[in-house]
């Protein structure tokens, strides 16, 4: 077999190939077929790096939680304002009230001119008697009275009844003319005082004028001296309610305070009064009420196991 012979090729081509090439490499501007497909697996191969690379954790959102204000709530103070007790005082320069008269009504301490009804039993401590209706409507029995049972006729209680017609006409006449007296005193030293509500008050000696009714819803005190007088001087009813009390302070008496009512009276259950009661028309003592003073009534009066006592 023979061999076939290479073709000798001069050093200088050699040299001249070699430098092109160099050349080719080093010229990185120039844009070869295949580039973008190699540029697009680069950066596939990097978006996978990307996506597969360890990344540190995500530090979540420090929240800052501001506890809520609490508000204290303001203080209320309730300030209970205890009830007012008012002593009234007759302006100064003012005259002084002489008692009523009762004259020959002054020695009963029941009085009427229509009768007296009563409820079992009464304790009455003075005389008592009625004209000029009939001796019959004394409805109080002899073992109830401490002191004379007068009657105009003998149909009074027996056996205590004493007859007296004429007595009695005086002593009733004695009792008009001592209403008119208290109704009729002038310059009063209060008028329409509380609106016609006496209760809680304390009142001094005196002329006090009302021009309708009045109540006592609390106890009433009259507060001075044993020489004092006062007078009540009312247009309308006088009522006073039940388990109340008119009170006398400082040495005051029952002798010296006049109660004048152009209405009825009305004395309520376990009530207690004090001075002489002079009534225009009724006076009625509710169940077991009392009074220290006197009952003069120009109609009747009505008792309900009451105690009724005459001022000294």
């Amino acid at each position: 077999m023979r061999l076939k012979a290479l073709p000798i090729i001069p050093l200088a081509v050699i040299g001249v190939l070699v430098a092109g090439t160099t050349a080719v490499m080093a010229n990185p501007g120039e844009h070869k077929p295949g580039d973008d497909q190699h540029r697009t697996r680069a950066n596939e191969r990097r978006d996978a790096e990307n996506r597969h690379a360890v990344r540190p954790p995500r530090t979540p959102p420090v929240v800052v939680t501001t506890p809520p204000v609490t508000t204290t709530p303001p203080v209320t103070t309730t300030t209970t304002t205890p009830p007012v007790t008012t002593t009234t005082t007759p302006p100064v320069g003012s005259t002084a009230q002489a008692p009523v008269n009762l004259g020959a009504a002054g020695s009963f301490a029941i009085l009427s001119k229509s009768g007296i009804t009563d409820v079992p039993s009464s304790i009455i401590t003075g005389n008592v008697g009625s004209s000029p209706i009939s001796g019959a409507f004394i409805g109080v029995s002899c073992a109830e009275v401490t002191g004379t049972i007068f009657s105009v006729n003998a149909a009074g209680p027996l056996p205590c009844r004493v007859v007296d017609a004429a007595g009695l006409t005086t002593a009733v006449s004695d009792e008009e003319a001592a209403y008119t007296d208290a109704a009729g005193r002038t310059n009063p030293d209060a008028v329409n005082l509380g609106a016609g509500q006496m209760g809680g008050l304390t009142l001094a000696p005196g002329l006090y004028k009302w021009t309708s009714k009045v109540g006592i819803a609390r106890d009433v005190t009259l507060a001075v001296g044993p020489n004092d007088v006062w007078i009540f001087q009312i247009a309308g009813n006088l009522t006073q309610a039940s388990a109340t009390k008119v009170v006398l302070s400082g040495g005051a008496l029952a002798k010296n305070v006049f109660w004048q009512s152009a209405g009825g009276v009305a004395i309520g259950t376990t009530a207690h009064s004090e001075g002489t009661i002079m009534s225009k028309t009724m006076i009625a003592l509710n169940t077991g009420a009392s009074t220290n003073g006197r009952l003069l009534a120009q109609t009747e009066v009505t008792l309900q196991k009451n105690t009724v006592a005459i001022a000294q």
